[in-house]
């Protein structure tokens, strides 16, 4: 038996580092965290120093009796989790587990950190073992307690003042009160009118445009001229004084540099795959997860970049030294700058020791590697290589111009600006995109020859029409962005916080955007209006950085516990007693009930807001949110369809299960279908292999899987099913499952097999397809 073991997170890393150290190691993987605290009240004790109770992961109680028995034949243990504040404390918990049971007397107890998974980097961590990092666990177990009593006592009260089953958090809802307040500042967003006036112009038979900057003297601001009729007065004025032609009055010419983006952390590969990859946060960290652990590599096991969770720019010397011989090769010594470039961190709390997401072999260049890779592999590493790549070339040189033309000797003044690359630098390899821009990033204008004094031909004035826009909702990327800006989560939580927020349907995500959901609205307003302190954002990123305090070693966890649990647990109490859920989930309008003249309210029901009466059992009057009071009545008819029954007109009605399809003719016809049409798995049914299976909606809302053959076939399930086959007793499918006390799972949907194994692929496959990824091949009775 191997003499040393080493506890590593993942079996995929536990492969490859073994590789790495041959016979006399033995590697295991602790599946993720071993332990977490007891799932119910008294978890954590505020009366005794906040004091934590524990108990295994009943997922992982298999995974730690492994190690447990590897243990009794090995000398020495090597923690080697991930290099970061999760990773120690995993590492903590295991070392605690092992020590209660007795199993560490006469065994070395090493922790070993590495940031990139490469045979030199592993053996050197072993060869150089450290100690468990206090400040590290005190850290994380203060986060995890205060994560821990906000959820156990925050939550409670949502369910008494707005609805069973809700939550809120110590970081979700900051997150959360972005999204509203965008919204809500969308919703009062008033339009406004403004024109432009541009001149169409020619010069050496090159066509360009120039911006109106001054009219009669004064300089045109964007609200100058709103509205047709000064904008055609304009037109004419100008068409008169220029007669034909402008004047160059000013010309300047001049070059500018554009220095290389950062090489990427944590927050800017989620914000720069989201926008060039369309990635989510969770996809682009479940890939990079994987280039990190290893790949084969032609029969040779390596991990294609350093560690993915880092707030560090930092690149190590000898990789910047690599790069620079490569760019030297690859793209000529004169796109080499004379010295490295440097970046600083603006983290507070970046750990300089950390390095940047970089490729662990930079001469591992995307193309070599392509087919070793997936598809989104080799994405996310071509994004990475590029990245890292230019950002240690030279900047790029652009050719500027800016051309002032006049006519009416000064009075009125164009301007047209242009610009072209001069030396490409780092542009030639990568240019980081940008948020909601509506030209593209590398867009450049050219303007023909010009000369100072001389005149240009005017083709004509062109008087153009805009309306102001609303800021835009939230992407992914750019909630990643603000989140950062704001110092709210770390890196290794923008993914969590996002998942949050959409697996509680307080946001959805619709064309790439965040849209509240009615709860959400009602969540978030509760809170702002009560809470107010603690979703500050000010608040919220304070609090994280006394957190990276205590992870410097500059505070004490259990002090700051105190601090904030006094005042949050007294306000917890108060508004318990103050606040009525009448207060919460109704909001007055200024508006009288048609049929007994009360005040009319917006209120919170199973199916989100609508308005209704105030008097209430007495008076029953209802209607959607969005109806006026005089189209309450009038049921909305479904364009282009007629009932295949009766053939009278379908109406949009709404139930006690949501909206839904029905025959304008009820009760003579009582036909009706589902408004949402059912998802294809794209999984045939293994019961009678004619029809796939399909996602559904039952009355209550519960989802579904269930044949397309329906009713000729009823095969029917409660979990997501996949297109894998049984190990165990060889049906056609698996499906995955997500339980509190084993997470995400893929399980033998047959009764009488017990097959289950933990899920590899992305957690929200549990949820089914968000969309038909497939046609329909075979029968579409969806109905």
């Amino acid at each position: 038996m191997s003499k040393n073991l080493v506890i590593v997170e993942s079996p995929a890393k536990a492969k490859t580092i073994e590789k790495y150290l041959g016979k006399d190691f033995q590697v295991l993987a602790s599946y993720g965290h071993v332990r977490d605290l007891i799932p119910k009240e008294g978890a954590v004790d505020p009366n005794n120093d906040f004091a934590m109770k524990y108990e295994v992961i009943e997922r992982n109680q298999r995974h730690v009796q492994a190690i447990s028995k590897a243990l009794k034949s090995a000398d020495t243990l090597y923690l080697a989790t991930d290099p970061d504040r999760e990773g120690e404390a995993i590492s903590w918990h295991l070392y605690e587990l092992l020590n209660e049971k007795k199993q560490l007397k006469d065994k070395q107890v090493h922790r070993v950190v590495f940031h990139e998974i490469t045979k030199k980097a592993v053996t050197e961590a072993i060869a150089h073992p450290e100690q468990l990092a206090s400040n590290l666990i005190n850290a994380q177990q203060a986060r995890r307690a205060l994560d821990y009593l906000v959820g156990f006592n925050l939550s409670p009260l949502l369910w008494k003042k707005i609805r069973r089953g809700l939550s809120a958090g110590r970081v979700q809802s900051p997150a959360l009160r972005m999204i509203v307040e965008r919204e809500l500042e969308i919703e009062a967003f008033k339009t406004r009118e403004y024109w432009t006036i541009d001149a169409a112009l020619t010069a050496h038979e090159q066509a360009f445009k120039a911006k109106l900057t001054h009219f009669n003297g004064e300089k045109v601001s964007q609200f100058s001229i709103t509205n047709e009729e000064l904008a055609e007065q304009t037109k004419q004025t100008l068409l008169a004084a220029a007669d034909g032609q402008l004047l160059v009055s000013k010309l300047e010419k001049k070059q500018q540099k554009r220095n290389p983006a950062p090489p990427f952390i944590t927050s800017t590969l989620q914000q720069e795959a989201s926008r060039k990859l369309g990635f989510t946060t969770k996809r682009t960290m479940m890939v990079a997860q994987q280039l990190y652990e290893g790949i084969d590599i032609g029969g040779e096991t390596a991990g294609l970049i350093t560690y993915m969770r880092t707030d560090s720019v930092n690149l190590s010397i000898e990789a910047v030294q690599e790069m620079r011989a490569l760019i030297a090769e690859q793209y000529g010594a004169e796109n080499v700058p004379k010295e490295p470039r440097l970046f600083k961190t603006k983290s507070k709390n970046a750990q300089e020791a950390h390095e940047a997401i970089r490729p662990t072999y930079p001469r591992y260049l995307p193309a070599q590697v392509k087919n070793y890779l997936s598809a989104e592999q080799y994405k996310l590493y071509d994004l990475i290589w590029k990245r890292t790549i230019a950002c240690q070339m030279i900047h790029a040189t652009l050719n500027v111009i800016a051309v002032d033309l006049s006519c009416a000797e000064g009075k009125h003044i164009f301007r047209a600006t242009g610009s072209s690359i001069a030396i490409p630098g780092f542009m030639s390899v990568y240019l980081e995109g940008k948020d909601d821009t509506k030209e593209s990033d590398d867009k450049e204008s050219f303007l023909p020859p010009m000369q100072e004094g001389r005149p240009v031909t005017l083709n004509d004035i062109i008087a153009g029409q805009h309306f102001t826009e609303p800021p835009p909702r939230y992407g992914e990327a750019s909630l990643v962005k603000a989140l950062e800006e704001h110092g709210i989560g770390r890196p290794s939580t923008y993914s969590t916080i996002i998942s949050t927020l959409q697996n509680r349907e307080y946001v959805t995500l619709d064309s790439k955007r965040f849209y509240p959901t009615d709860v959400g609205r009602i969540v978030n307003k509760f809170l702002t209006d009560h809470f107010t302190k603690y979703i500050d954002y000010d608040f919220t990123a304070n609090l994280e950085d006394e957190l990276d305090a205590v992870s410097r070693g500059e505070k004490d966890w259990i002090p700051l516990m105190h601090d904030f649990w006094k005042p949050f647990t007294t306000l917890i109490h108060e508004k318990e007693e103050s606040v009525q859920r009448k207060d919460v989930t109704q909001e007055a309008i200024d508006e009288k009930c048609p049929e007994c003249g009360s005040p009319l309210s917006i209120r919170l029901g199973r199916n989100g807001r609508f308005i209704g009466c105030t008097n209430y059992p007495e008076c029953s009057y209802t209607r959607n949110l969005n109806d006026s009071s005089s189209s309450a009545d009038e049921p909305e008819v479904v364009e282009g369809r007629s009932c295949p029954k009766c053939e009278s007109p379908l109406v949009l009605k709404a139930g006690r299960y949501g909206k839904f399809i029905g025959c304008s003719a009820y009760p003579k016809c009582k036909h009706i279908e589902p408004l949402e049409k059912p998802l294809d798995t794209c999984v045939e049914c293994p019961q009678c292999k004619k029809g796939n299976i399909l996602k559904r909606k039952s009355r209550n809302g519960k989802i579904f899987y269930s044949c397309s053959e329906y009713p000729k076939c009823d095969y029917a399930l409660w979990n997501a099913p996949i297109k894998e086959s049984c190990p165990a007793c060889h049906w056609p499918i698996l499906t995955v499952k997500e339980t509190k006390r084993h997470g995400v799972e893929k399980v033998c949907p047959q009764k009488d097999c017990k097959y289950a194994t933990p899920y590899e692929g992305d957690p929200a496959d549990a949820q089914g397809p968000r969309e038909t990824a497939c046609h329909f091949s075979k029968s579409q009775s969806a109905d």
